[in-house]
């Protein structure tokens, strides 16, 4: 049977199927017909929410679990409460300021998503995740620091303010004021370019030989270019913070459940290509359950949204995974004030 849309239940169906769910994911145990009957409000007996229940149940939108006379909401349900019923609660002064205040903390980029998921994943009691941006930063000034006669510090600062450090390997002994040369080379091709279009011009220069630099210290660009190349390869597509708040009395009881979620949440390049789904939608999108192939075995539900530059390009998603019982009314807004607040201070 085709599942009715939510305009076409009554509304004493409609009352007590928003009931039910709403008991369902503030406690995570299925609701019976005496505690809809003690709610109030309802001015039926038990016997007549009994009567309701079991008809919502053969519709698909409810079910009763075998150990409990109660009702529990099927992903079918769910969907139809979070997408005709829901009552969004935006997020409060505190939420919004823990937010911003996280995001801000100085330091690489990687370090404000890194904080962005941690602070999702304690407001929302969820694992927060957010994906890096698929864009390489603005860059400003490059140095190179001594660290002794066979490393230095390689310092590489963006327009936006981050600041990034490597190890480079030196040649042997270095002529003196070849890094203070290569430092000042190396910057003035930087300045308003990525580390790739920069590369790609110091590169040229050199094979042209139009650099003004000597032999060593055209070593040392490539060997700066090198560690810097390498780095960009190898930095992860997602950030994955709060895992254990997944594991709920609830599902411990589930071990397989929570050994299928772990696995999932290690397959990064997997959830990845997941929130890869969220970055052409106008808001925040929810998947419940098996709407997703890669959480459907752990019945996992995800709530992402995408974050834009100021030209409106999307450059990542932000995002919570939690058990399909989360609060969507709560969390569906903190994810979509998150991915706002990215969007501003990244852009």
């Amino acid at each position: 049977m085709p599942t009715p849309p939510i305009s076409e239940l009554t509304d004493r169906a409609r009352e007590i199927f928003r009931l039910a769910v709403e008991g369902y994911l503030s406690s995570g145990q299925p609701v019976g017909s005496k505690t809809l009957a003690g709610a109030g409000g309802l001015n039926l007996s038990p016997a007549s929410i009994r009567s309701v229940l079991a008809d919502l149940e053969q519709l698909g939108l409810l079910a009763a679990p075998h150990t409990s006379a109660g009702r529990m909401p099927t992903e079918v349900g769910l969907r139809l409460f979070v997408d005709g019923m829901m009552q969004a609660a935006e997020p409060t002064a505190d939420e919004r300021a823990a937010i911003e205040r996280r995001m801000q903390e100085p330091g690489p980029i990687e370090h404000a998503l890194a904080a962005t998921s941690a602070v999702l994943s304690d407001l929302s009691a969820c694992a927060g995740v957010v994906m890096v941006p698929r864009r390489e930063p603005q860059l400003a000034q490059f140095s190179l620091v001594p660290l002794g006669i066979d490393r230095a510090l390689a310092v590489l600062v963006g327009e936006d303010g981050g600041i990034e450090n490597r190890v480079v390997p030196l040649p042997g002994l270095v002529p003196p004021g070849a890094l203070e040369q290569v430092s000042n080379y190396v910057t003035a091709r930087l300045s308003g370019r990525t580390l790739a279009e920069a590369a790609g011009l110091m590169r040229a220069e050199i094979a042209s030989g139009r650099s003004a630099l000597d032999a060593a210290s055209r070593d040392l660009v490539e060997r700066g270019l090198a560690v810097w190349s390498e780095d960009a390869t190898r930095r992860p597509v997602l950030i994955v913070r709060g895992q254990a708040n997944l594991l709920d009395e609830a599902m411990l009881s589930d071990l397989e459940r929570v050994r299928m979620l772990l696995d999932d949440l290690e397959n990064k390049q997997s959830v990845a290509e997941m929130l890869d789904l969220a970055r052409e939608a106008d808001s925040t999108r929810i998947f419940i359950g098996s709407e997703n192939r890669l959480f459907a075995l752990s019945g996992s539900s995800v709530i992402a949204s995408p974050y834009r530059d100021r030209d409106g390009r999307v450059i990542g998603v932000v995002g919570v995974i939690g058990p399909t019982r989360l609060n969507y009314a709560r969390v569906v807004p903190m994810v979509d004030f998150t991915a706002q607040s990215l969007g501003k201070l990244i852009g």
